[in-house]
């Protein structure tokens, strides 16, 4: 049974980083220590009662020696809108660390990090914690959805940056920098967080490679505990449909790429 902890989380600093996109940062102490890459927390909105769900959230960063846990969120309706203006000091209730996260990057091969807007989030403690940095893909719809290019080239990181106008790097998908990558490395393990279309392309990518690759699943999550079936998924299977459901927060959010079945 994987640590999990309900604690009464004090707000350290929530500050926005650019547009929509913000960094909240809480104490967090057994979060932090059991946090591992690709787990997310869940959030129980302050003063919203009927905001009755919490929201799920992946762990950004963690600092285990002074409790500090960080997410990146993007204000998309009123639960995060109503986030976005709490003060340092409030305190969150939240549940966590939950869900299945990544495995540890390889040291005896490259890897490759691919992420799509905010879910380069999901990722970042993956490249902190690697024995071989990885080339790091960040993909967004303009230069205002490319998050944390600083963050992941201070560990070192060699990050390339593609956007759908050009506004920021290359022109164009980061699945596409994903197959020029590959050109170069063509053994590489892959991991990668995103929207849904992404995913299932590196997914087809990966097959179509023979190779080892990861994703992180976005789901509206209820529970975040694998009780309501409301964030489940189709996971290949020994079935007659070929396929059966798995819960993207328990069973996930992270899941190898060979095992999705892509509708």
């Amino acid at each position: 049974m994987l640590e999990q902890y309900q604690i009464s989380a004090p707000i350290l600093h929530n500050q926005q980083l650019h547009g929509d996109y913000y960094q909240l940062d809480i104490t967090a102490p057994a979060i932090a220590r059991a946090a591992q890459p690709g787990q997310f927390i869940h959030v129980q909105l302050p003063a919203m009662p009927d905001h009755v769900l919490r929201r799920p959230f992946s762990i950004y960063d963690v600092n285990p020696t002074d409790g500090r846990l960080s997410i990146i969120y993007k204000v998309v309706g009123k639960g995060t809108e109503h986030i976005s203006v709490l003060k340092p000091g409030t305190k969150l209730d939240i549940l966590g660390p939950l869900g299945r996260g990544f495995s540890p990057l390889p040291g005896d091969i490259p890897s490759v990090i691919a992420a799509g807007g905010y879910g380069c989030a999901a990722t970042f403690l993956l490249a902190k914690r690697a024995r071989v940095l990885p080339t790091v893909l960040l993909g967004g719809r303009s230069a205002g959805d490319i998050l944390l290019q600083d963050a992941y080239e201070s560990l070192g990181c060699q990050v390339l940056v593609a956007t759908d106008d050009g506004s920021a790097g290359a022109k164009g998908l980061v699945t596409e920098l994903l197959e020029r990558v590959l050109y170069e490395a063509p053994n590489s393990w892959i991991a990668a967080c995103g929207p849904t279309p992404m995913l299932k392309a590196v997914g087809m990518i990966a097959e179509s490679r023979k190779l080892n690759a990861e994703i992180s699943l976005d789901r509206v999550m209820c529970c975040g505990m694998g009780a309501c079936f409301a964030c489940v998924i189709k996971r290949k299977a020994n079935t007659p449909e070929k396929w059966a459901y798995a819960r993207a927060c328990s069973d996930g959010p992270v899941f190898k790429a060979n095992d999705i079945w892509w509708d």
